[in-house]
């Protein structure tokens, strides 16, 4: 019968090591069944689980492989499998895989410590660990984003749970977790669609535009109470517009002029254009100003309402449908059919409690800043990091991203 055997590799990484093991095992007509690497600060780590042929014996093999190594000044280690044992590791396989991703200013040993336990105690088992961003400098204590992703495999007995534990330390140490399944849609995402108000931009609007009419505590009240999900949307989006009337045409170029993009904005989009993604505007929110973005940044989609004036002045009311949570459900579904695009390929990004539909019906919907209703009922959320944190939750590089900007010519 043929043998199973686990190797292990150690050392200081070179070119050429690959070729120089995989050369000798090529000799004895040995079979692959699993191989990886890892690096580290140029130290490596290189495992493969061989099958020597009955024809073959694993004495030679072994002996020619630790020689060899040896003179390569790596450390080795064989350990013998059996039939039952490979078999075993082979069915766990086929269980369910999913991506956890950790983003935090710095990446400490304290958040790995908690996140790996939160896994550990819901039966799930860490395959892999990569880091995304790049490596931190030394000369200076401020890390943009770090970001770490863990490959877990298992089959968690309640999701909820899972999820709700996650939140819990995010809190507790400033953090932000992502938890998915490892699907072929990860990081195949076509559309990104985004709420415009205290998302792409750090301002609410219509807050603005209160001050600039005289009533911005009025309105600034009744804009928390319906981001907290306390009143419905489209009875608060009234009141507060009723109290706009009479406000002079003219001072929305000023408002225009000086909101400021959200951390991480620009960079995103960018990202986004370099990769080929679509991406839309959908704001219940106002088009004036959705459109000053969409000039800025290249949105590819814009859905807001239409501030209605006549004689220069705001009538206080919008023309046509109003973009409601609704109505932001709605367009995502028919953004996606026009560009021909699984709805489990767009990405959804918002902070308010009517960002929640159109969130559920993404494939990836991201609470981003939310208050806590919204981040308890949406499936991801990012609190600590700029609206670029996204980039890592599709699974991409630092070193991915900026060479597809410098590619594009971004």
């Amino acid at each position: 019968m043929s043998e199973l055997v686990l190797i292990n590799v150690s050392g200081r990484d070179k070119p050429g090591l690959t070729s120089e093991i995989t050369g000798i095992m090529g000799q004895y007509d040995v079979r692959i069944l699993d191989i990886g690497q890892a690096v580290i600060h140029d130290h490596l780590t290189w495992g493969i689980l061989i099958e020597i042929p009955d024809a073959s014996k694993s004495s030679p093999v072994i002996r020619d492989l630790l020689f060899r190594l040896h003179a390569l000044d790596l450390q080795v280690r064989f350990a013998p499998i059996t039939i039952e044992e490979y078999q075993s590791w082979a069915e766990g396989r086929n269980r369910a895989c999913y991506i956890v991703t950790l983003l935090a200013r710095d990446i400490q040993a304290e958040q790995i410590a908690r996140v790996s336990a939160i896994t550990a105690r819901h039966g799930l088992n860490i395959d892999n660990i990569s880091r995304l961003s790049a490596r931190p400098s030394l000369n200076t204590a401020e890390n943009r984003i770090a970001c770490v992703e863990f490959s877990v495999r298992g089959t968690p007995s309640d999701l909820d749970a899972l999820r709700a534990d996650f939140l819990h330390i995010a809190g507790e140490m400033n953090v932000d977790i992502a938890f998915q399944e490892d699907s072929i849609f990860r990081r195949n995402r076509r559309l990104v669609v985004f709420d415009m108000d205290s998302t792409l931009i750090e301002a609410e609007v219509i807050d603005e535009l209160a001050r600039e009419a005289g009533v911005g505590d009025q309105v600034a009240e009744i804009t928390e109470r319906a981001m907290q999900g306390e009143l419905d949307f489209g009875q608060s989006f009234a009141e507060r517009l009723a109290l706009l009337k009479g406000l002079d045409e003219s001072v929305l170029e000023g408002i225009a002029a000086r909101l400021r993009m959200t951390e991480g904005a620009e960079h995103l989009i960018r990202s986004l254009k370099a990769l080929g993604y679509r991406t839309a505007i959908l704001s219940g929110g106002f088009t004036y100003f959705a459109r000053h973005l969409q000039a800025k940044l290249g949105i590819d989609y814009v859905y807001a309402n239409e501030l209605e004036i006549v004689d220069g002045k705001v009538t206080g009311q919008v023309s046509g449908q109003v973009v409601d949570g609704k109505r932001k459900a709605e367009l995502l579904l028919e953004i996606a059919e026009k560009e021909h695009i699984a709805r489990e390929q767009v990405i959804a990004v918002g902070d308010g409690a009517n960002d929640l539909p159109m969130l559920s019906q993404a494939g990836l919907g991201v609470a981003f800043r939310a208050k806590p209703l919204v981040k308890e009922s949406a499936r991801h959320s990012i609190s600590t990091l700029g609206l670029d944190a996204i980039l890592y939750l599709i699974g991409f590089r630092e070193s991915e991203t900026n060479q597809g900007l410098e590619r594009a010519g971004f």
